[in-house]
């Protein structure tokens, strides 16, 4: 006997296999790889080195600019720079960027809100749905005279409010704002980190003019000290007691200083430049102080606890945030796996006439939901999410490096003040007794028991000495410029 189809069997059988079909195709859109959880960087060092103890329970102190370099001139320079260098104003302007930024991702989890005015009119032809719909309207017995539609040219008309919402489930916006925010902080220690190249380049320029100053002087100096022991030879020549040798070799050692006090005004000049460019200026000159003022390194009698100092440098600040940003941007990533769901509606006047426009019966609105899957473009979100979490890990081997780096930098910079202080006392010491030389191989000379060269050669020796004892009077300065950029810089 032939089986009878049910009907309802049927259909409730449909029913089951679009189930069925619709959960296969949630579950394969859901499946979705982990997300990298690196965040956290190899264990620092309880302290810089054996000598020195770490007090954890005190965290360190910020530096500034007034009180580390004691120099109310270069102050002054780094308060201009701030004010006026372009590449510090560019910076805050970024930071502005970023912040517009963050802003539009905090508003992407909020509802749209569109107001929508909309007007229309279309002529349908007589043998299309439409077009034969309106004329047997028309001919109803159950419509009104307002009722009646516009065969010729039907009008469209919309006066009203548009919503669209994407409810952030599974964290796709929410991560998005979180990268935002993440990066806005980065862009601040960004800020942070140029001001901090900025300030010490600046310092850096400064000192070597100072420098500079200082080698002048020894110049001037030393050529009124080769002019008197040329008189000495010239008058020891006229009664025929030196050679026209000895008077051609402190000529020659006279013009040799002159060049080389020649070449030392344009580094003067130059490295001027070089800082009026810096600070953002046309021209002019830089005042600045006649010696090297010692600067408070109390920080070095500090009990420095290692996270503490490290993990507030701007550059590693700024490396740590943009591990948090691509961090989110991955999970913002893998939230793409997984449905979308949308909630969105309309409400407003709606009407095919313009008399009919404001009228209570024109008001129509409507309430949407839709529920999107990924299903043949996983391949291409597979790869999203793949630089997405390659980025991640660029970023954690970014952030590690800063760390290492600073760690590294700071412990050899620690005590490398108190390294040239002491090549200082040495340095002073050895032009004390070039000085005596100097003034010992003149009186020899006078007397017979020295000859010229001895002369040139003191003098020339006392000469380099005191350059060189200068050039480790900058290092030292230089010294502490490096460590205030090691310490995470200040605040000016």
């Amino acid at each position: 006997m032939k089986e009878i189809l049910n009907p309802y069997k049927i259909l409730n059988q449909n029913k089951i296999s679009a189930f069925v079909l619709t959960g296969t195709l949630l579950l394969t859109a859901c499946s979705a790889p982990k997300v990298s959880d690196k965040l956290t960087v190899a264990k620092l060092p309880e302290q810089f080195d054996a000598k020195r103890t770490s007090d954890t329970s005190k965290p360190f102190i910020p530096l500034k600019t007034e009180t580390y370099f004691k120099d109310p001139k270069l102050e002054q320079l780094l308060k201009k720079a701030v004010a006026q260098n372009p590449d510090y104003l560019i910076m805050q302007e970024r930071i502005l960027i970023a912040n517009s930024h963050l802003k539009v991702a905090k508003m992407a989890l909020l509802p749209s809100l569109d107001l929508a005015a909309d007007v229309s009119g279309t002529h349908y032809g007589k043998y299309t749905m439409d077009g034969v719909g309106n004329y047997d309207t028309n001919f109803s017995q159950n419509i009104t005279e307002k009722q009646r539609i516009n065969e010729d040219v039907t009008p469209n008309l919309f006066l009203g409010g548009k919503v669209s919402w994407e409810a952030d489930i599974w964290g796709k916006l929410s991560n998005r704002k979180k990268a935002a925010q993440q990066r806005f902080f980065a862009s601040q220690q960004g800020m942070r980190l140029l001001q901090t190249r900025l300030l010490s380049d600046i310092a850096d320029l400064y000192f070597k003019l100072i420098a500079l100053d200082k080698q002048a002087a020894i110049y001037d100096n030393n050529l009124k000290t080769q002019e008197r022991a040329l008189e000495i030879v010239s008058a020891q020549r006229s009664v025929g007691k030196a050679t026209e040798l000895a008077v051609q070799q402190f000529n020659a050692q006279n013009n040799n200083i002159h060049a080389e006090a020649s070449e030392l005004k344009l580094s003067i000049d130059q490295t001027e430049k070089a800082l009026l460019t810096l600070l953002g200026q046309y021209g002019g000159t830089v005042e600045r102080s006649s010696d090297f003022l010692a600067g408070h390194l109390e920080v070095l009698n500090q009990q420095i606890s290692v996270d503490s100092i490290i993990h507030k440098r701007p550059d590693v600040s700024e490396a740590y945030f943009e591990l948090l940003a691509s961090n989110a941007d991955a999970k913002s990533a893998r939230a793409a796996f997984f449905p979308t769901v949308n909630l969105g509606g309309y409400a407003g006047f709606n009407s095919f006439s313009f008399n009919t426009i404001f009228d209570a019966g024109s008001f129509a609105w409507q309430i949407l939901g839709g529920l999107t899957a990924p299903v043949f473009n996983k391949g291409q979100i597979k790869q999203e999410y793949y630089v997405s979490n390659r980025k991640q890990e660029i970023s954690f081997l970014q952030y590690q490096n800063a760390v290492t780096t600073a760690y590294n930098e700071l412990s050899a910079l620690l005590h490398r003040n108190e390294a040239f202080e002491e090549v200082l006392k040495y340095k002073t010491n050895e032009i004390d007794h070039l000085e005596i030389a100097v003034n010992v191989s003149n009186d020899l000379y006078l007397s017979g028991y020295a000859n010229y060269l001895e002369i040139i050669n003191a003098q020339k020796n006392k000469l380099q000495a005191e350059l060189d004892f200068v050039d480790i009077q900058l290092k030292n300065a230089n010294s502490q410029v490096l460590l205030y950029k090691a310490l995470g810089g200040g605040i000016n």
